[in-house]
């Protein structure tokens, strides 16, 4: 029986590497893969010669991925994708043609977001889009607490000045973390794994949900009253220590519930690795802090208005592009930072860049780890700005998520071809 085939266009990295390869060859797979992203090629080459084929070709031109994907009429039954590889409608159609041996079945994410496949034309196709989502959860609550402490510190200004020999005493003493509260926009895996972790430190958390709970539990309203209001801060300087006349409403809702567990960890399944191939060992799933539940707020526009620390966590679709614009930035507490660790798209940049420029605005700083324009096309109207920590979205890369999300995918990749789709996240338009 001919074998499933793979295209790894952009393979896990480092060590992670040769793990990743054998998953996919223990769950029977034929792969490809492309060594452009590949930090040692003929190292991969030497390792792997005559058990995977190779290729080189640049992921983010399409018309590339597409003639690789689809090379001397063979096809690829699956694509799988790390870095967010643009898939959309042109290469669908042309990866499903037909008069392909192997036409497209299924594209692969080791990640949670799936806003780089146009998920309509993928259903169109006929093609499955599956994720890992929970695979970097902890990473990135890490991150976007990394980025809290450096804002509300001031590390970078302080790390410059000391670069520079100057011994820089603090303009205005900061609060400390029990002296803030967070909102959460989004209280999905992440944001609950971030709302544990500030709990931990004292911090008072709060969430806005914009849709029902997966579960059973009551859903909470996703109201967007969006008004502007004309407020003042102090300079940077001083922003975070002035002082928070804004109280906290008291609300009224049902009991945020933290999101499902995660599917099953494919790995430890048996049954989906044909029964002459030795099985893969398992991979646990990361384990979130532990910790009260967020107190749930009904509206976006109060907890922006009641929070003095606000951090993204949503998916970007239709629904959320923009939903942080001029409107909602305007309606924050004077010294207030938002931090986005969820995608670019959902927060206007151009935006945020006045109001980081503006010293009577009430945003005093911003961290971004994801932005409109990323890879070859980064661009920002956020360079150079001193209150706007800039990272090129890394926050879920550490070894334990990033081993998690290939090891899953290679799990769920399988499965789906196998036509075992019990327990694997699919994602639809």
């Amino acid at each position: 029986m001919e074998r499933s085939r793979v295209l790894l266009v952009d393979a896990a990295p480092g060590a992670l590497l040769g793990r990743e390869l054998e998953r996919l060859l223990g769950h029977g797979l034929a792969v490809t893969l492309n060594l452009r992203r590949v930090a040692d090629g003929a190292g991969a080459r030497a390792d792997w010669g005559g058990r995977v084929d190779f290729t080189d070709f640049d992921p983010f031109d399409e018309a590339a991925l597409l003639a690789e994907t689809v090379r001397d009429g063979l096809g690829h039954h699956a694509v799988k994708s790390r870095a967010g590889v643009p898939l959309r409608a042109a290469f669908l159609a042309g990866a499903t043609r037909p008069g392909l041996a192997h036409p497209l079945r299924v594209i692969g994410r080791a990640g949670a977001g799936t806003d780089h496949v146009e998920l309509a034309a993928a259903a169109r196709h006929g093609v499955t889009v599956t994720h890992t989502p929970g695979s970097n959860a902890d990473a990135v609550a890490e991150f976007a607490l990394a980025q809290l402490l450096a804002l509300t510190r001031g590390l970078r200004s302080y790390d410059e000045a000391a670069h520079r020999g100057e011994w820089r005493a603090a303009t205005a003493p900061p609060e400390e973390l029990s002296e803030l509260t967070l909102g959460i926009v989004g209280p999905g895996r992440i944001g609950l794994a971030l709302a544990g972790r500030a709990s931990a430190l004292g911090m008072e958390v709060q969430a806005f949900s914009r849709r029902p709970a997966v579960t059973s539990a009551p859903a909470l309203a996703s109201a967007r009253d969006l008004t502007s209001a004309s407020v003042s801060a102090p300079d940077l300087a001083s922003a975070l220590a002035s002082a928070r006349d804004l109280t906290s409403a008291s609300v009224s809702a049902p009991d945020l519930t933290p999101a499902p567990a995660s599917a099953p960890d494919l790995a430890s399944a048996p049954d989906l690795a044909p029964a002459s191939t030795p099985q893969p060992t398992p991979t646990p799933a990361p384990a979130s802090a532990p910790g009260p539940a967020p107190r749930p707020n009904r509206s976006l526009p109060d907890l922006l208005a009641t929070s003095d620390v606000v951090s993204l966590h949503l998916p970007l679709t239709p629904e959320t592009r923009g939903l942080i614009g001029r409107a909602e930035l305007a309606l924050m507490r004077p010294g207030a930072i938002l931090l986005n660790t969820a995608r670019g798209g959902i927060v206007d940049e151009q935006a945020l860049a006045d109001a980081l420029r503006d010293p009577a605005h009430p945003l005093a700083a911003a961290a971004a780890d994801t932005f409109e324009h990323e890879h070859a096309a980064f661009a920002s109207p956020l360079f150079g700005l001193p209150n706007a920590l800039l990272t090129p979205h890394v926050a879920g890369m550490t070894r334990t998520a990033m081993a998690t999300a290939a090891l899953r995918c290679a799990d769920h990749i399988a499965a789906l071809l196998a036509g075992r789709p019990e327990g694997i996240p699919v994602v639809t338009a």
